[in-house]
């Protein structure tokens, strides 16, 4: 038996069960990685163990005492791996598209393992690229006033960054959530400001993202008897509407 496929956990697993089936020690094989260990969409959707190829090294035939002694091999793919932390990357000067398209094909395979078939429109504007998702169903792919979609587009950036050699940065959307969003929270910012003038008295709002967060002190900003500031520590930091 000169090659094997082997699974575990993680690649270093996968790799110790390779060596043990063929009874040899790793700077006798070569190892290529076949699939990248995944913890699934937020730990919980489509987790997948890693799967490696262990090949032996050929014996070399006797060499003279000039000739120099032989090194252990490593495949090209996993020295690229290691190199970047056990994730493949693109060669310097890929073009960034690239890392675009990994991100579009990390959202689909997410979708799919969440039983949504959905396609994904790349769409660069002047201060941002958007991964414009459609298809039927994105509620879900969406959650509870886009907690889900946050979540996805954190991992999307870390996917794409991973992918390339200039910081990225991503947006995504799905059936336009994202205008409707900041118009819902323009709205409650200005009905809470009119509560803060009534009463006298701060508000505090729920917990919200950064972006959203954003929102609310934008449409603020310029208000002539109001002002904003956020406390707490993420992910638990709210807007608080105060009197001037």
């Amino acid at each position: 038996m000169s090659k094997v496929v082997a699974t575990g956990k993680t690649i270093e697993e996968a790799v110790e069960r390779g060596l043990t089936q063929l009874g040899v020690q790793k700077d006798r094989v070569t190892v290529d990685v076949l699939e990248q260990p995944s913890r699934g969409f937020l730990g919980l959707i489509g987790a997948k163990g890693a799967k490696v190829e262990l090949t032996l090294i050929a014996e070399a035939a006797p060499a003279s005492a000039a000739s120099a002694p032989s090194l252990p091999q490593q495949s090209t793919r996993e020295s690229k791996q290691e190199a970047n932390g056990g994730v493949p990357r693109q060669d310097s000067g890929q073009p960034v598209e690239e890392a675009y398209q990994e991100a579009v094909h990390f959202i689909v395979d997410v979708a799919k393992s969440m039983g949504l078939e959905v396609e994904v429109e790349i769409v660069h504007t002047k201060e941002s690229t958007i991964l414009q998702i459609s298809g039927p169903d994105l509620g879900l792919l969406i959650g509870r006033r886009g907690q889900t979609l946050d979540a996805l587009q954190y991992l999307a950036n870390i996917v794409a960054n991973r992918y390339s050699d200039s910081f990225i940065r991503l947006v995504l959307d799905a059936e336009n959530f994202r205008e409707r969003r900041k118009k819902t929270l323009e709205e409650l910012a200005d009905r809470l400001a009119g509560r803060v003038i009534r009463t006298r008295k701060e508000v505090v709002l729920e917990p919200m993202s950064p972006q959203e967060r954003k929102i609310i002190h934008s449409r603020l900003q310029d208000h002539r008897q109001v002002n904003t500031l956020s406390k707490g520590e993420e992910p638990n930091r709210r807007v608080v509407i105060t009197l001037k």
